[in-house]
């Protein structure tokens, strides 16, 4: 059985270069991708931090864990559930959790779910309770509590920041067990795109300003409904934002404070990149990358002013989008020779991409799909598929494996869904579909809009992603049973993704969609 390696990254979009994107330097990923099948339709089930995390870690979807808030623990709120490591802990592994991975706090019962989930306590970066802390210097020399905060890390306090910290502790845990016998599941956590975006100055110097452009769509749709649209309430709290004296609900921020955020979240991604260089160079030195598998993803995305909104906390492609591949040692690429170095650390400011990507999918899947697929690749026993109703079921998931994906051609696998299919082609006669769903108090946007509380959704919009459009429902929402009421349509989106990819045209209300609502209820 092979060791596995869980890399989560925090509000990261696809902004990578084994994506496409042309701006950011993000060398080591890429090199990663590389090696991987790499899955450019990957999509998040609620796109914010805890009901995704809980969501991808169980296995469950947000209305079986019943988590779309914080503020509960899903052991004692829903259901028993095992999770992803519990379940490699029980088949032997030695389970390791270093930074953000569950959500801290009540979602997790306060020990990241230890000792369910995990062989030794979580770590965390002693240096994350600065995360929010006056450490921004501005022009006049005093410290800010800023969203736009690059900083001299030798400044700070300890003189480190939360991911460096995290990757030396991952780095420290791969050198205990290059010496140990055992096999072990380690998962490690990066906070940064995460606001505030506080990261190392210097990698500002990869990204000039004048090379930052605004976002395709820097404007709130004409016909987006209210109850779609989120106020960025978290960056309005901001001590630089706050001096801007935006407007309510709809912004906008002025253009030249739209590129300063945009060219931060780029460079925090390219420190970001460094943590992961040096933790997959770490993997090498301790002759693990032969035996090791990887997997890199988001709990979300994070939109960078498209539809004019600065947040994740929506069903938009920009907040559901993640990227998502997997480096498997003889599956994915060909082992490496001895001493032949797999992942040698890249510098983003020497090296020139030479990207070639070996596999991609286009297939849509969803993060709800992580457990099974990374039980079958480690070759343990697939979890069961959950039954309609789950809550009293220990063990089972509510995605289903991916892996047939990873050495099949395009060609090959719409050959097999023409033709009906075994069993390890479960549901594949059917057209893949991503499903997404973001709560909301009410059907304007309000002070609790991105992150309202259980107790008071009124309204939830349920999405489907699909390789051809994007189509969700605001549907009435009760709180004390959980339940969604489908008779009762709040307002509804539908996007054509060729014609409109992204998503700023909404022709809900100019076509019969019967099908498409027996599809989301089905």
């Amino acid at each position: 059985g092979m060791n596995v390696l869980l890399i989560v990254v925090d509000d990261l979009r696809p902004v990578l270069g084994c994506y496409g994107d042309r701006l950011v330097k993000s060398p080591n990923i890429d090199q990663l991708a590389s090696q991987s099948i790499v899955f450019s339709n990957a999509y998040a089930q609620q796109a914010v931090c805890a009901p995704s995390r809980v969501s991808f870690l169980t296995g469950r979807r947000p209305d079986t864990t019943r988590l779309y808030d914080f503020y509960s623990y899903w052991r004692v709120h829903a259901g028993n559930y095992s999770t992803m490591p519990q379940y490699f802990k029980e088949n032997g592994y030695v389970t390791m959790s270093v930074g953000k991975v569950f959500h801290p706090g009540v979602s997790s019962n306060y020990s990241d779910d230890y000792p369910y989930s995990w062989s030794i306590p979580p770590f965390h970066p002693s240096a994350e309770k600065y995360e929010n802390a006056k450490t921004c210097r501005g022009k006049d020399g005093k410290l800010y509590a800023n969203l736009v905060c690059p900083v001299n890390v030798t400044e700070m306090p300890s003189g480190t920041l939360p991911d460096i910290q995290s990757t030396e502790e991952a780095i420290r845990l791969l050198k205990t067990m290059m010496t140990k016998k055992q096999k072990f599941f380690l998962a490690v956590g990066y906070h940064k795109p995460h606001i505030p975006l506080r990261y190392p100055q210097e990698f500002l110097k990869l990204y000039p300003l004048e090379n930052i452009t605004l976002a395709p769509d820097p404007w709130v749709p004409q016909r987006l409904p209210a109850v779609a649209y989120n106020p960025w309430m978290d960056i309005r709290q901001r001590d630089d934002v706050k001096a801007l004296n935006v407007s309510f609900p709809y912004g906008p921020l002025p253009e030249d404070f739209q590129r300063q955020i945009r060219q931060s979240y780029y460079a925090a991604v390219s420190y970001m990149d460094v943590q992961v260089g040096l933790l997959l160079n770490a993997l090498d030195d301790a002759g693990l990358s032969n035996s090791t598998i990887i997997v890199f993803t988001a709990d979300h995305g994070w939109s960078l002013g498209e539809h004019g909104e600065w947040a994740k906390y929506s069903n938009f492609d920009v907040a559901t989008h993640v990227p998502l591949m997997f480096y498997v040692p003889g599956m994915t690429s060909s082992s490496a020779g001895r001493g032949e170095k797999v992942f040698p650390y890249l510098d983003p400011f020497s090296h020139i991409s030479d990207l070639v990507l070996q596999g991609q999918s286009k297939k849509m899947v969803e993060l709800v799909s992580l457990f099974s697929t990374l039980a079958e690749l480690a070759g343990l026993q697939v979890p069961p598929a959950c039954p309609k109703t789950s809550f009293s079921v220990a063990l089972c998931t509510e995605g289903t494996s991916i892996v047939r994906y990873f050495n099949s051609t395009e060609e090959k696998l719409q050959e097999a869904e023409k033709d009906g299919c075994d069993d390890t082609y479960r549901g594949c006669n059917d057209e893949a579909i991503a499903f997404s769903q973001y709560p909301r108090p009410a059907d304007t946007p309000q002070w609790n809009s991105d992150k309202p509380k259980l107790k008071d959704i009124r309204v939830m919009g349920y999405s489907m992603r699909t390789g051809d459009y994007r189509y969700t429902l605001w549907v009435g929402f009760d709180p004390s049973n959980f339940s969604a009421n489908f008779e009762d349509i709040h307002a509804g989106e539908l996007y054509i993704v060729k014609s409109d990819p992204n998503q700023d045209y909404n022709i809900y209300n100019n076509t019969l969609h019967d099908g498409l609502f027996k599809k989301l209820l089905g």
